[in-house]
């Protein structure tokens, strides 16, 4: 039987947690560990937070640094989004997608199996088991699998995948109907994920809190009891999401501003490419010229809807920028540039705090990707004979710690080297939550433009080596 079972909810917040919108979740958590202040990785966006659960690792470390990004050794001049079969093609091209081994990868050489049913994105899919077909393992999801040939052989057996409709309901289902009928009892592997695609799919285009927001969420909430009345009490569950939500204060064209700001396509000299992320956006200069990217942080400093600004190593000491590396974004994929949209705590008409601005959708809509407390803050919970009972924990916790957490409860070794931790205090025989030392760091800097002064913060907090990024706002005054 499988020992570990992982169910994310895709965009769920700490505040849809209840009895009356999730009666079955609500239960779930009453019994086990709630880990009441668990972080994203930055961008707050899906594809990358899937990585970061799997490789333990900040994405500046596993390489995948937005839902939309560019990869210089694939093409230095192109922004692409991380989906199939695109992903393939970089995996064709350079040899790998991601730069550090997965939960599949490490499981194999021990001779155990992971394997994923992911109703998301084709990108979120990939990334849990790039390499399935030396790994062993398997993904599953509606448009393919990995390895490719039991695709055919899961159709057939329970048919063609369903539409997406209003709700992604139906695909829950038939996701369900895959893991509690073929993975748990015909594959039984050491690890199995299952992606459940709401609330985000309804978020995004109807709006938090909205009538078929919550009503996305009551229909996974009923597919999770599904799910759970298959398991065996000894089986560890851990319920998770990728990033909490902000709601749309208004659509920046950012690509098209930065070419009237005079800075040209990224194949030429003084060029920009530009890689949106719903409340982020990446910044690629041509060349990673320091002066290019010089203009281009004091000109987005003195916009309206820029909030934090990170820049990578290659042009460290820009004036008014935060490092890279505070938020884990430092690495061989590293843009020279990383901007949070400006965000606020005011409440959308539904009562849910968290106002940003986007590259995408329109006022009204969900969106993540930010720096935005309200996107950093998603939620963990935990239950299963490797864990205390009744517990809350408040020392910070991260998507990038499942992995290590996963592999010391199945006493596999790989994890050491991790950015995340083991949560030992969440564990049967740990320490007590108390006992954790932890600490807040802010990260301030500061710069004259056009219309004042920009000021910036991140916050970050550590435990041990392992850090969170709490939030980042940045506004001119």
């Amino acid at each position: 039987m499988t020992n570990v079972v992982i169910v994310a909810f895709d965009g769920l917040q700490p505040a849809q947690v209840n009895p009356e919108l999730m009666p079955n979740l609500a239960q779930f958590v009453a019994q086990g560990v709630t880990f009441g202040n668990h972080h994203a990785v930055f961008p707050t966006v899906t594809r990358i937070n899937a990585a970061s659960m799997v490789t333990g690792m900040h994405p500046g470390k596993h390489g995948l640094t937005a839902n939309t990004l560019v990869v210089r050794d694939f093409d230095p001049y192109m922004a692409f989004s991380a989906l199939q079969p695109l992903l393939a093609q970089l995996a064709e091209k350079t040899g790998r997608v991601l730069l550090q081994p997965t939960l599949a990868d490490i499981l194999s050489q021990h001779g155990q199996e992971y394997i994923a049913v992911v109703t998301g994105t084709s990108g979120n899919a990939y990334v849990h088991n790039p390499n399935a077909a030396k790994s062993g393992g398997a993904t599953i999801h509606p448009e393919f699998c990995l390895p490719y040939s039991l695709h055919d052989d899961i159709v057939e057996r329970f048919g063609e995948w369903p539409e997406s409709g209003v709700t992604n309901v139906e695909k829950l289902v038939r996701g369900v109907d895959i893991a509690t009928q073929y993975v748990f009892p015909e594959r039984q592997p050491a690890v199995s994920f299952i992606w459940f695609s709401e609330p985000d799919h309804a978020q995004h285009a109807h709006g938090v809190g909205s009538e078929v927001a919550l009503k996305s969420i009551a229909e996974a909430d009923e597919q999770f009891g599904r799910l759970l009345s298959h398991l065996d009490d000894d089986v560890d569950v851990f319920v998770i999401s990728d990033h909490g939500y902000s709601t749309v204060k208004e659509a920046i064209d950012i690509q098209a501003l930065v070419r009237d700001a005079g800075f040209p396509s990224g194949d030429q000299p003084g060029g920009v490419v530009v890689a949106p992320n719903g409340g982020s956006a990446l910044f690629y200069t041509h060349n990673s010229d320091r002066d290019t990217t010089d203009r281009l942080a004091k000109w987005l400093m003195s916009q309206p809807w820029c909030g934090a600004l990170m820049a990578s190593d290659a042009v460290s000491g820009i004036e008014g920028t935060v490092l890279a590396a505070v938020a884990g974004m430092q690495g061989e994929r590293t843009p020279e540039l990383s901007m949070s949209f400006r965000w606020d705590s005011a409440e959308n008409e539904a009562g849910y705090a968290g106002y940003a601005f986007s590259t995408s959708l329109g006022p009204g809509q969900g969106q993540h990707g930010s720096m935005s407390r309200h996107e950093t803050h998603n939620v963990l919970f935990a239950r299963g004979p490797s864990f205390k009972q009744e517990l809350s924990i408040d020392n910070p916790t991260g998507n990038i710690d499942l992995a290590p957490t996963i592999l010391n409860i199945l006493g596999v070794s790989g994890g050491e080297d991790m950015d995340g931790r083991v949560l030992w205090e969440a564990l049967r025989d740990g320490p007590e939550p108390e006992a954790v030392q932890w600490r807040t760091d802010t990260h301030e800097a500061e710069r004259s433009v056009d219309g004042g002064t920009f000021r910036q913060y991140v916050k970050v907090s550590s435990v041990g080596h392992t850090t969170y990024v709490d939030e980042g706002l940045g506004w001119v005054e």
